[in-house]
């Protein structure tokens, strides 16, 4: 018997909404895979976002949500971060490095693009050093590739080493209303929202204090300048300065810092926020969007 047009209508409706859950499902999952939890969103093409020290996947939620439909997102979150549990490793930079190119050969991605935020910005660099067959472009959100250049440009191996560990081992055996104090120090001026300080202040006292220590203590001593030549995929570096404008900093000497840093980077380009801070998909998300959405393109 031949079905009302009320009754087909009903069908083709809960057939729409049956297919529409199920594609969401697809859209949003999340993987376990060698200490690190992915989120992936989307079908579109691949971007692997990295976060920074401390901070927890949910930082890339707004960037990824204003790329939608074209970008699938690999949103990571690094362990001992943010309430994440923590890898049984002495070392994080490395490791790290290793896991993150063995995740997009198991998920058989092509040449994804690869953000990074800080210490994500790091990883990217190191993942491209090691791997440049295995990513795509990359796009670096205010960060060095010599941290530790900014306070110290002619600083020996040694000495930084020696620093590394005095900080490493301030911050293990500090105690916890010092250290707690610390961390909202830390936190100031990362962003221009108090709401957004307020959160990164909350990532960094739920993060492992052992992992945040072995992390820092390596970005102190890492200069990854020689690694740049080894980067043969164009990279998109955004830098911020305006958080520093009252000590004196400038755009143009800020950007001449970046120059510096990126100088063996062939190709390299580096744009400048107008007004952001460091955590620039907060405070500058347009700029970070576009940014990623040139990779997309271009890619």
């Amino acid at each position: 018997m031949n079905a009302s047009p009320k009754t087909l209508f009903r069908r083709l409706a809960v057939a729409a909404t049956v297919l529409v859950a199920a594609v969401a499902a697809q859209a949003q999952t999340k993987k376990q895979f060698q200490d690190l939890e992915v989120e992936v969103v989307g079908t579109g093409k691949p971007v692997l976002m990295v976060p920074g020290l401390n901070s927890a996947a949910s930082v890339w939620r707004e960037t990824c949500a204003a790329l939608q439909p074209q970008v699938q997102c690999h949103i990571v979150q690094l362990p001992g971060f943010a309430g994440a549990k923590p890898a049984a490793s002495d070392t994080f930079l490395a490791p790290m490095r290793d896991r993150l190119l063995a995740y997009i050969a198991a998920e058989k991605l092509q040449a994804p693009v690869v953000v990074g935020h800080s210490l994500g910005g790091a990883l990217a660099l190191m993942m491209a050093a090691e791997q440049p067959a295995a990513v795509g472009r990359l796009v670096v959100v205010d960060s060095l590739p010599f941290i530790m250049g900014l306070r110290m440009p002619s600083a020996t191996p040694e000495q930084l080493q020696a620093m590394a560990s005095q900080m490493k081992a301030g911050v293990l055996s500090s105690p916890k209303e010092a250290y707690e104090q610390q961390t909202r120090q830390s936190a100031a001026g990362m962003s221009k929202d108090p709401a957004r300080i307020a959160t990164v202040i909350e990532w960094g006292l739920a993060s492992d204090r052992a992992t945040t220590a072995a992390a820092m203590s390596e970005l102190w001593t890492a200069d990854l300048r020689p690694l740049l030549p080894k980067v043969k995929t164009p990279t998109l570096v955004l830098g911020a300065w305006a958080a520093y404008a009252p000590m004196g900093s400038t755009e143009a000497s800020t950007k001449a810092i970046f120059e510096q840093q990126y100088a063996g980077l062939a190709g390299v380009q580096i744009r400048m926020s107008a007004a952001g801070y460091h955590f620039l998909m907060w405070d500058d998300n347009a700029l970070v969007v576009n940014a990623v959405r040139e990779a997309v393109a271009a890619k």
